[in-house]
């Protein structure tokens, strides 16, 4: 009896249209509340480090003598503690995917001087 079940699935799945995507070439829209990773608007950054010391898992570092900001997408849980942190609201959570990678790797960003010459 099980069989007839199967092979009724089976047939009618021959006129149907598919339930996967081309995943390079089409890509699924994100959920509503996806979270999705940080993004950081590196011109309004003042490398206070408030980002870092909110993190739970360590996965940002801010280096205020290289003036850099990077993050390890790999090692973070996409929590928001350091977007609601952060006191110039540069970092935001942006709603898509992380690219996948074949290796680990961290972000790294350099902070321009904001000082004014004069």
């Amino acid at each position: 009896m099980g069989s007839f079940k199967l092979g009724k699935m089976t047939f009618g799945s021959l006129f149907k249209k598919p339930e996967t995507l081309l995943y390079p070439v089409q890509t699924k829209t994100p959920p509503a509340g996806l979270k999705g990773h940080v993004v950081n608007d590196v011109d309004r950054c003042i490398l206070c480090g408030i980002c870092m010391k909110r993190c739970p898992c360590s996965a940002i570092t801010v280096d205020k003598a290289a003036r850099t900001w990077s993050i390890n997408r790999f090692r973070c849980v996409q929590c928001g503690s350091c977007v609601r942190e952060c006191p110039k609201d540069c970092l935001t959570m942006e709603p898509t995917y992380t690219p996948p990678a074949a290796e680990k790797y961290e972000d790294t960003f350099e902070v321009p001087d904001t000082k004014k010459t004069a």
